[in-house]
């Protein structure tokens, strides 16, 4: 019989969210799990063949329930000779590292078919789904598979179409999280106007009858207890655990996430055309003005600088995700965490530990 309360996944109402990159990788998804949260994978630039890979070392890792989060495909809508203008703008950068631009088309639908394919013949616990919604049909067969399904919703609109889809909870996303916006429709004319994440539950909760998941600059256990004041169901948290030991996050990324070098995060397009919240570093000084609209294309197109930079461990040319909060990141393992997190929340809401 298929999930239907989001509480049954794990001890805690903690989520450790799908970081596509790297960073989600099986090992830290069985240490959230084993520690009585809930683990992701994230199946973003991944081959169906890794995204099973993955799944199946995980399984071999824990018996408890874990999610995998893909990404939708994305409209045709990026103007290909403004992406050509940006890759003459980039020229210096690979001359620096030493390395060639990326082919903007290489990375097609993100091979979202295949991997629906591969998550119905041998399902998994949850799957969530970034930058849109799927059909009903689609969320339907992941119903029937017993799969429990989650949309990532930065509006009560999208709230309200994820609902009318057949998903079984929705992940409200505030400006705050660190990584892509995940709006259904990428819109250039409402860069920044997203919403805070205290100020998005509520309008989600008053719009939809859906269990919750808030995300978006959670880093304690009070905050998470705030978010479920406001209506959450449970909380999802990325930056938080991106200095776990078990984290596949750079060393550098890592290291940039409690430099004070990197003060601030902002939203940039310079590095996948698509507004993502990361630390500012050189690069999204230097070409976040005139990056453009394009997502996946221009990912594709900075891909080979990212990894060149990331080699010659060089924080100024990488895309360092990170939320607001990550100047409040701690580095423990990601089983301490959780458990820290639990506490905290158990603390702020009164409840004897």
């Amino acid at each position: 019989m298929p999930v239907t309360d989001l509480s049954s996944f794990s001890a805690f109402p903690i989520i450790q969210a799908p970081m596509a990159g790297g960073a989600s990788n099986p090992r830290l998804a069985a240490a959230v799990a084993a520690a009585g949260g809930l683990g992701f994978l994230a199946a973003g630039y991944k081959t169906s063949e890794a995204m099973y890979e993955e799944i199946r070392q995980l399984r071999d890792l824990t018996s408890q329930p874990f999610g995998v989060n893909l990404f939708m495909p994305q409209p045709a809508t990026a103007d290909r000779s403004a992406v050509a203008v940006y890759a003459e703008q980039l020229a210096g950068e690979a001359a620096w590292y030493g390395t060639e631009l990326g082919d903007p088309d290489s990375g097609g639908d993100d091979a979202y078919d295949a991997k629906v394919a591969v998550l119905l013949e041998d399902p998994v616990p949850m799957v969530s789904f970034t930058f849109g919604c799927p059909e009903r049909a689609v969320l339907d067969a992941f119903a029937k598979a017993g799969t429990y399904t989650v949309v990532t919703v930065t509006s009560a609109a999208e709230a309200l179409t994820a609902q009318w889809a057949g998903a079984d909870a929705v992940c409200v996303q505030g400006v705050e999280a660190g990584g892509h916006q995940g709006t259904h429709r990428d819109d250039p004319q409402l860069d920044h106007a997203g919403l805070g994440l205290l100020s998005l539950i509520p309008q989600v909760r008053e719009a939809v009858q859906l269990p919750l998941i808030a995300a978006g600059g959670l880093m304690r256990g009070s905050q998470i207890a705030a978010a479920m004041t406001a209506g959450a169901d449970a909380a999802a948290l990325g930056t938080a655990f991106l200095l776990c030991p078990e984290s596949g996050a750079s060393p550098v990324h890592k290291r940039a996430v409690t430099d004070p070098v990197f003060a601030r995060t902002e939203l940039t397009r310079a590095f996948s055309g698509r507004p993502a919240r990361g630390l500012v570093n050189r690069f999204m000084r230097e070409h976040g003005a005139y990056a453009p609209p394009g997502y996946p294309q221009v990912h594709y197109l900075t891909s080979p600088l990212r990894k060149a930079a990331a080699d010659a461990g060089d924080a100024q040319g990488m895309a360092l995700w990170a939320g607001q909060g990550h100047r409040l990141a701690r580095e423990l393992s990601a089983g301490a965490l959780v458990e820290i997190l639990a506490a905290e929340l158990q603390a702020a809401r009164g409840v004897r530990v």
